[in-house]
């Protein structure tokens, strides 16, 4: 493995390192004046390092000798963590005379690691020297040979690129009288470069001039800027500077109509001090640039003369079409007996060109008999390492891993943790990344929302993608690319990041952070795993657990066969989360109270109906959900079942999420005394969910809300389905942060306070039973995306009135027995995408002025009486629709 992609990793392992001892060192735990000093020691050694690291990702790889050194400073650095780690858990344990043994032992672990670390300090000088009279690197030469080879060889593939093609080359020839710019932006691979040549190909001679460079991180404003103005045909005889280039350049351009092509941009400053060298003369000028740095396009991106076309991977028949002319090039055509292996290979290039090309012009060099495709396809991990027959593949794909910031490198590493096929959601891995020590606290935001920030970037560079999208765009699950998770599997492994194990291992490595288990029936217990800070289990046969993860952080084992809750796990007391989701424990033991860090327990899927009063001892508990979705032998008002939460809840000041509480557990005490009034001390609270909410607790309920000033997500659900919610209390200081809201019991009159929420994207109204129309209470929000109306209003017009619910994409209405009329004026719901319509069976026709919803993708319609012809007639302009009569999709056929 490359010493940039070493260094990455013991880069980070460095900057973590110190932001712990830091934070070790501010801890009252009255250290002894020499282990103190130690530590301190430890630190400006650790900087001195951390500094050379990062010198050393900018400059050109020193070689072998310097990789492993780098790898002497990522181990010292866990064995750090691990003195650190220690000290931590012994003072949870002991008190006393052993207390002072173990400050004895830490003290000499300390000066070891200092004797290693001077060792390493003996090297580091010669190294630093290498670092600084090493010439800048002028670029991955790897990299930009696969990328641009084929332009210059003329076997550029247009499969797939057709379309974007004509697309592009229709915006660089449109009459606008204005200069445009044009990022295209994707993933490494995905062809970025070649569709742009194939369009600079076809237009370039359309304009007065023309020039395409090639960015590269390693050069200056003055090198770029000096390519540009020789590549014009001037030639620069004496030193200038870069205002005099800008000044130089401008006047070249002057009156002309251009267009520059600026291929493979990494730094944002470079554009920048190219735009001020580019005049607007109203010429039609383009500028076309291609990136993996969504995040530079977007922050670029001030007004409609500067737009982002998005490249997407090939659908399976493109890539099954350029694979086989690439694996056979004499006719195109998948021989007889490799159609299932050629299948298989095609679905792990995931519909990345560049790798499709590759393995495929690598196959055709094979002998085309099953057996020699099956041992590539089993090898193919093998081929694509450092020195594998397709390791070029990986060095195109790991320069965006390596041009990431150190706090990033482990947040996406950790992708390595979860199965392909199993997409991972968002907040649990935040969760999990907070958990870790990845995320870095800064004023003003919850860690949270840092994460949140951290995972934002990493998908707009185009490192994670997202699965699947919430109704609000921002997604519910990621993943990565199939040849990326085979690329940071490798990294993982190698750098003792992450082991993977699909098969039972006879011994694992000493340095393992994270133990990962995707098989089944798995025993652990047998094993010294003191090391593992981290342990997850895909499984779904049996696991043992034993008790030799003393120094564990993250215990996440969601979906095994569990019956009983492990009893070993009490024992983990460095644990910050702990996730048991979708297994059948019943309880939780009051010893839970020994885990005095954890910040996360999920609970939920699971038989857990109580959680005891130990769980107030937690002080750091930020995230706490307990409940499951029943969906068998109960009404869909009940399916959602809480738990009845200790007296004193209120104790978990650092609660960020709470759910499913159930409000009426306390009802035999005096009012006073009730569950409900004790939440208004939980201030911090971004999610809340109530169940069982009796009449007379709304009021209380109101009350503490009104107190949560930071919460984005309430879930309010009544006693039962003839129990009304008083929610009308809140008039002074609804909470201004709402974005989601979800009411589920009977309404006598809608919250007015509701109107003022100026934030809120999501409502959804259960069996509200309303008989005043909510409608005008609702259509002004701004922000509104989603509203669904479920047997929440029993009057007979819903009116939509024009220039209303300007933002709403999604509507749902349901169950509205009484309901005769709906009216859609012109104008109204002019960004509405998804109508559904269900089981309202005195609705005979479809809304009207349906027709004039022009952005309209879906319809869905459930139990529905309709006039088929009037059907046809109005919907003809919606690309999509559904209709279900008992459950069965009925077919909707236009007429000829």
């Amino acid at each position: 493995m490359d010493s940039e992609v070493v260094g990455g990793i013991a880069g980070s392992a460095v900057s973590f390192l110190l932001l712990k001892l830091d934070a070790f060192a501010t801890r009252e735990w009255n250290l002894q004046e020499n282990i103190n000093r130690a530590l301190q020691n430890l630190g400006i050694e650790l900087r001195s390092i951390e500094a050379l690291l990062i010198d050393a990702a900018s400059k050109k790889d020193p070689g072998h000798q310097f990789t492993v050194w780098i790898q002497n400073v990522r181990d010292q650095a866990y064995a750090i963590e691990d003195v650190l780690d220690m000290f931590r858990l012994h003072q949870e344990q002991e008190t006393g005379l052993r207390r002072f043994k173990m400050r004895h032992s830490i003290n000499h672990l300390i000066k070891d690691i200092e004797e290693s670390l001077q060792r390493i300090q003996r090297t580091k000088e010669r190294y630093q020297t290498m670092i600084f009279t090493t010439i800048h690197s002028p670029g991955n030469t790897t990299d930009l040979h696969v990328r641009v080879a084929p332009l210059f060889t003329g076997n550029v593939d247009p499969v797939g690129i057709e379309e974007p093609t004509d697309k592009l080359t229709s915006w660089a020839l449109e009459e606008k009288q204005k200069l445009e710019v044009m990022f295209v932006v994707g993933m490494a691979g995905l062809g970025k470069t070649t569709l742009v040549h194939s369009v600079y190909e076809r237009v370039k001679q359309r304009f007065d001039c023309h020039v395409w460079i090639t960015a590269s991180k390693s050069k200056t404003k003055l090198d770029n800027l000096t390519r540009l103005v020789e590549k014009f045909g001037c030639q620069i005889t004496h030193p200038v500077d870069v205002i005099g280039l800008t000044r130089k350049l401008r006047k070249l351009l002057l009156n002309q109509r251009y267009v520059i092509v600026l291929d493979d941009l990494w730094v944002k400053e470079m554009w920048e001090s190219l735009r001020l060298a580019l005049p607007d003369d109203g010429n039609n000028s383009r500028i076309i640039i291609t990136t993996r740095r969504g995040d530079i396009a977007n922050s670029c991106r001030d007004g409609d003369s500067i737009g982002i076309h998005k490249i997407q991977p090939l659908s399976p028949e493109r890539a099954a079409q350029l694979f086989y002319l690439k694996a056979f090039s004499r006719n195109g055509r998948c021989p007889s007996g490799l159609e299932e292996v050629s299948k298989s290979i095609i679905q792990k290039c995931d519909g990345l060109p560049l790798g499709i090309i590759e393995i495929g012009r690598f196959l055709s060099n094979k002998s085309p008999t099953r057996n020699q495709w099956k041992i590539f396809h089993d090898s193919l991990e093998s081929e694509l390492r450092s020195n594998g027959e397709l390791s070029d593949i990986v060095k195109v794909l790991s320069a965006s891993y390596k041009d990431l910031p150190y706090h990033l490198k482990y947040c996406f590493l950790y992708m390595s943790i979860f199965p392909e096929i199993d997409p991972v959601k968002r907040r649990r891995l935040v969760r999990l990344w907070i958990a870790e020590g990845f995320v870095i606290e800064k004023s003003g935001k919850t860690l949270e929302e840092v994460g949140e920030g951290y995972l934002e970037e990493l998908i707009d560079r185009n490192l994670i993608k997202a699965n699947e999208l919430d109704f609000d765009g921002l997604p519910k699950t990621v993943g990565v690319h199939s040849l990326m998770l085979k690329m940071i599997l490798s990294i993982a492994h190698e750098e003792n990041f992450c082991t993977v194990c699909t098969v039972a291992p006879r011994n694992l490595t000493e340095n393992t952070r994270r133990l990962c288990i995707q098989k089944d029936d798995f025993e652990v217990s047998d094993q010294d795993l003191s090391h593992v800070r981290s342990f997850f289990s895909f499984g779904v046969g049996e696991l043992k657990i034993g008790s030799n993860f003393k120094l564990l952080k993250v215990l996440d084992i969601q979906g095994t066969p569990l019956e009983e809750f492990p009893s070993v796990i009490t024992d983990l007391l460095l644990l910050r989360y702990l996730s048991l989701r979708n297994t059948n424990i019943r309880s939780i033991p009051r010893s839970l109270s020994d885990l005095r860090h954890l910040e996360t327990l999920d609970l939920k899927q699971t038989l857990v109906t109580k959680v005891p009063k130990a769980v107030l001892q937690l002080e750091k508990l930020r995230h706490l959900l307990v409940y499951r979705y029943n969906m068998e032998g109960v009404r869909p008002f009940d399916v959602v079942q809480g738990f009845k939460a200790p007296k004193g809840i209120s104790a978990l000041k650092n609660l960020q999420k709470l759910s499913f509480v159930k409000a009426s557990v306390q009802r035999r005490m005096s009012r006073h005394l009730r569950m409900i009034q004790g939440l208004d001390n939980l201030t911090q609270l971004r999610k809340l969910g109530v169940v069982e909410l009796a009449k007379e607790d709304g009021a209380s309920l109101c009350h503490s809300i009104g107190k949560m000033p930071n919460l984005h997500s309430l879930s309010v659900t009544s006693l039962s389905m003839e129990v009304p919610l008083e929610l009308d209390a809140m008039t002074d200081n609804p909470p201004a942060l709402l974005q989601r809201l979800y009411l589920k019991g009977p309404l006598q009159k809608f919250p007015k306070w509701i109107s003022s929420l100026q934030d809120l994207v999501r409502i959804r109204l259960k069996w509200s039973s309303l008989a005043e129309n909510p409608i005008p209470a609702l259509q002004n929000l701004p922000y509104l995306v989603e509203l669904q109306l479920l047997d929440a209003y029993t009057g007979t017009k819903l009116e939509f009135k024009s220039r209303k619910f300007r933002q709403l994409k999604i509507l749902d209405l349901q169950q509205l027995e009484q309901l005769s009329s709906i009216v859609m004026e012109e104008g109204t719901l002019p960004c509405l995408q998804k109508l559904i319509i269900g089981h309202c069976s005195k609705l005979e026709h479809v809304p009207r002025g349906i027709n004039k919803l022009i952005h309209l993708q879906m319809l869905v319609l459930y139990d529905m009486p309709q006039n088929a012809d009037q059907l046809r007639r109005l919907v003809r302009h919606i690309p999509c629709i559904h209709s279900y009569k008992h459950g069965q999709l009925e077919v909707f056929e236009e007429e000829d």
